[in-house]
């Protein structure tokens, strides 16, 4: 039975890393949820990105978040990306009070020239230090501080304020 106290939106991020440097993009004066912010590429899972695709096992789909995300990037900058992995988890409620959990991955860059959708204005490739210049969504810095360190080889924990 529907429980709407179990209901969330899920929706998968990812930061894109290309020589050494993080792509970030900034959201359409339009955008009802954090207008003319920057951010890193992702939205929504649909059931349409697994339901009418085989199952690999007898009941189960794989690589859901791995999916989307491609998905994702793709129709958001034109982007392919290879190498996901899992940075953190968040959940937060959105503007329209449903909740949402966030699972955000990183992924190197494999092919493609960005091709902004409609819903962002623009976009820069950056380091750890550029990336603090821009009026990134709460807790993206963060993202890319861990980050940062994981590809440095540093033992990261869990995703903290600073």
């Amino acid at each position: 039975m529907y429980d709407p106290k179990k209901a969330h939106y899920i929706v998968v991020t990812g930061i894109i890393i290309k020589d050494g440097k993080y792509l970030i993009a900034k959201r359409a004066p339009t955008e009802k949820a954090f207008p003319n912010m920057w951010t890193v590429p992702g939205g929504k899972l649909e059931t349409d990105d697994y339901q009418n695709k085989g199952t690999d096992t007898s009941e189960h789909w794989y690589n859901i978040f791995e999916n989307l995300l491609r998905r994702e990037v793709m129709e958001e900058v034109a982007l392919s990306v290879k190498n996901i992995r899992y940075l953190t988890s968040l959940a937060f409620i959105r503007f329209d009070k449903i909740p949402s959990i966030v699972v955000s991955l990183y992924a190197d860059y494999d092919a493609g020239e960005v091709k902004l959708c409609k819903d962002l204005t623009e976009y820069k490739w950056v380091t750890l230090k550029q990336a603090k210049e821009y009026e990134l969504i709460e807790g993206i810095y963060e993202e890319l501080e861990m980050l940062d360190k994981v590809l440095k080889g540093e033992v990261v924990g869990e995703w903290e304020k600073n």
